[in-house]
C-alpha cells in the first residue's frame, strides 16, 4: 500500500510523493458546471475541506499552469475540457483556520497577516506599469499593522489588480471562513468579529466585478443576519444537502477498497462499527477520512477524530445546557434518537438563549446524524430525528463527561459506592465535596446562563452516573411512574440488585425553614406520586427500593 501521510492537506506534496489519495478530483466538475457564483460548504472537522481547496488551487492557479501530471490518472484528468482549464485562472486562496485567538484584537492581527501574505506574495504588480500612483499607495498600505477598514477592503483591490494583470476574473477560495467567528463566540467579541467579518464578505464576495467563482467551506452555517446578510448570490451546501455529498468524506466502498489494499479486509467490520455513521444528503455510510487514514497508518481502533482538535465548544454547550438538553443527552448516550425542530443556521449569540440551536451545532460539528429531516412549512424550519453519530463519538461524550468530574474523580467514586452501599452519611460527605469542585463548571464559563439553575448540576451529575454505572444500572430521568415524574431511577440489570428512585428539590426560604424540611418534601413527593409503581410492575420487591430526597442551595447539599 502507498504511504499514508497524516495531517498532510497539501494536495501537490500528495502526489508529488504518491502518498495515498481517495480520488475527489469529480468534485471540480460538479463545482464549476454548477454555474454558483459564491458556494458555502459545511462539513465537519478533519474532512478534507482543506484538502479540497488546495486541489481546487493546484487546478485552477496560474501558478500550476503545466502542472497536469498532479491530475495524471485522476477523475479529472479524463476530460479533455477541462485538461484545457487547469492553471488558467488567477486564484486567491486564503485560510483563517489558524485565526485563534482570546481577544478581538489578536484574531483581526492574524486574518491581516494573511491578506499581508497574499499581497507579498502578488508584488509583482507593483513592478509592471499597471497600478496609478493611489492604486500602489493602496498596495504599500496593506501590512500586519493596518487599519480595520483598510484588511475589509483589501482582498477586492487585490482581485482587481488580479483581473487587469490576467485579463481574467479571479475565483477566490476561503478555507474554514467560520474559525475566528467561533473563538468569538467562545472568548466573548463576538458583536466585534461578525461586524468586521460582515465588511469584508461583503467587499469581496458581493460587490465585486472582479470575481469569477467562490467557495468557502467551514464547519457551521453561520446565521444569514449575523453576516452573510448583503450576499445574495450565495448557495449553501449542509450536511442535508444532495450537492458534493460524496466529495468529502471517504465513501465506505472507497474505505472497504483502502483496507483490501492494506491487506486487511477482515477489519471491514470492525472499522465500520466505529467509524461510518456520517450522512450528507441521501447519501449515507460515510467514514470521516482522518480517523480512516490514521488507522490505515497504525492498525489499531482508536477514538483518532473525536480526540483532535478541541471539543471544547461542545462540552460548554452541554455542560452549561438546560436540564432538557441534558436529558436529551442521556437518550442519545442510552442509543435513542431525539427528534428536534431546528434551523441548520447557527446564530452565535443565540447559542445561550435557543436551547435547540445546540442541536444544530453539533449536528454541524458532526457529533450527531440525521436519520431523517421533514421540512415545517409553517415554522421555515425543519424536524429532525437525531442520532451520535458513531461509537467513535459516544466514546468521547462519555469521556467528556467524566472529564466534568475529574477534579473531584477521588470523591465521586467514593459516592457512587456510599450511595451503592446505602451509607447516607457518606453520600452526604462525598456529595458536598463534589458540588463544591464541580458544581461552578456547570454555571460559569464563557458564556453562563443567564439564570442560574442550580438543577444544572444535578443532571450533569446524571451523565456522570450514565457513564460510571453503565452496565450495573439503566439511569432513568425525567420518565412518567405512578402519578408524576421522577428525577432519576436507577433501574438493576439484575433483579436482584436494589433499585434506586432520587428526586431533587430547590431550598424555598418562603416555604421551608431548613434543608431537613426541603428533604422531607423530596421523599414525600416521592410517595405521594408513587414512582416506584415502575419498579414494582417490572417484579422489584418494595423492600429493594431505595428512595433518597437530595436538598440543595447554592453549593449546599443535603441528602436523606
Amino acid at each position: 500500500m502507498k504511504t499514508v501521510s497524516i495531517g498532510n492537506d497539501e494536495f501537490e506534496s500528495i502526489r508529488s510523493k504518491d502518498c495515498f489519495y481517495v480520488d475527489k478530483t469529480a468534485f471540480i466538475k460538479e463545482w464549476w458546471e454548477s454555474e454558483d457564483k459564491v458556494t458555502l460548504i459545511t462539513r465537519p472537522r478533519r474532512f478534507g475541506k482543506t484538502l479540497n481547496m488546495n486541489m481546487l488551487n493546484c487546478f485552477f492557479s496560474t501558478r500550476y499552469a503545466g502542472r497536469g501530471e498532479l491530475f495524471d490518472g485522476l477523475a479529472i484528468w479524463q476530460n479533455e475540457k477541462y485538461k484545457k482549464i487547469q492553471g488558467t485562472y488567477p486564484v486567491i486562496f486564503l485560510t483563517f483556520a489558524d485565526v485563534k485567538a482570546n481577544y478581538y484584537e489578536g484574531a483581526v492581527a492574524a486574518i491581516k497577516q494573511n491578506i499581508t501574505v497574499l499581497y507579498n506574495q502578488n508584488d509583482f504588480l507593483l513592478k509592471e506599469n499597471l497600478l496609478t500612483e493611489k492604486e500602489k499607495t493602496q498596495f504599500n498600505a496593506v501590512q500586519f499593522d493596518m487599519d480595520d477598514s483598510i484588511a475589509a477592503t483589501a482582498i477586492r483591490f487585490l482581485m482587481e489588480y488580479l483581473n487587469r494583470h490576467y485579463r481574467k476574473k479571479v475565483i477566490l477560495l476561503l478555507d474554514e471562513y467560520d474559525t475566528p467567528l467561533q473563538e468569538a463566540y467562545v472568548s466573548g467579541y463576538w458583536d466585534e468579529m461578525a461586524a468586521f467579518t460582515r465588511s469584508l464578505f461583503n467587499t469581496a464576495f458581493k460587490t465585486n466585478p472582479y470575481l469569477e467563482r467562490a467557495i468557502m467551506t467551514g464547519i457551521t452555517q453561520v446565521g444569514k443576519e449575523s453576516i452573510f446578510s448583503d450576499l445574495n448570490n450565495l448557495k449553501v451546501v449542509t450536511a442535508i444537502s444532495n450537492e458534493y455529498a460524496e466529495s468529502f468524506g471517504f465513501t465506505e466502498e472507497e474505505v472497504f477498497a483502502a483496507l483490501e489494499e492494506a491487506g486487511i479486509p477482515e477489519k471491514k467490520k470492525e472499522v465500520k462499527a466505529w467509524y461510518d455513521g456520517f450522512t450528507f444528503g441521501e447519501c449515507h455510510d460515510i467514514y470521516n477520512p482522518w480517523s480512516i487514514t490514521n488507522f490505515l497508518k497504525s492498525r489499531k481502533i482508536a477514538a483518532y477524530w473525536a480526540d483532535t482538535s478541541s471539543n471544547a465548544l461542545a462540552g460548554t454547550l452541554i455542560a452549561s445546557g438546560s436540564p432538557k438538553v441534558k436529558l436529551m443527552m442521556e437518550d442519545l448516550l442510552n442509543g435513542n434518537p431525539i427528534t428536534v425542530e431546528m434551523d441548520e443556521q447557527i446564530v452565535f449569540n443565540q447559542l445561550e438563549n435557543e436551547e435547540n440551536a445546540i442541536w444544530s451545532m453539533l449536528l454541524a460539528s458532526g457529533y450527531l446524524r440525521a436519520e431523517h429531516w421533514e421540512f415545517q412549512l409553517e415554522t421555515g424550519a425543519c424536524l429532525y430525528t437525531l442520532t451520535l453519530t458513531n461509537r467513535e463519538v459516544t466514546s468521547m461524550f462519555r469521556k467528556m463527561i467524566k472529564n466534568w468530574f475529574q477534579k473531584s474523580s477521588a470523591n465521586y467514586n467514593e459516592f457512587i459506592d456510599a450511595l451503592l452501599n446505602c451509607d447516607l452519611k457518606a453520600m452526604n460527605h462525598y456529595m458536598n465535596d463534589i458540588a463544591l469542585t464541580t458544581f461552578s463548571f456547570f454555571d460559569t464559563g464563557n458564556n453562563p446562563s443567564r439564570k442560574n439553575e442550580p438543577e444544572r448540576f444535578y443532571h450533569g451529575f446524571v451523565l456522570g452516573l450514565l457513564v460510571e454505572l453503565r452496565g450495573q444500572y439503566e439511569v432513568l430521568s425525567n420518565r412518567e411512574s405512578g402519578y408524576g415524574r421522577y428525577d432519576i431511577m436507577l433501574r438493576p440489570v439484575k433483579k436482584e440488585a436494589p433499585a434506586y428512585i432520587l428526586e431533587f428539590k430547590v431550598h424555598d426560604k418562603e416555604d421551608e425553614q431548613t434543608l431537613q424540611d426541603t428533604v422531607a418534601s423530596a421523599k414525600k413527593q416521592i410517595e405521594d406520586k408513587n414512582y416506584q409503581a415502575e419498579l414494582i410492575n417490572l417484579g422489584i420487591p418494595p423492600e429493594q427500593i431505595r428512595k433518597y430526597g437530595f436538598a440543595f442551595e447554592g453549593k449546599r447539599v443535603l441528602i436523606g
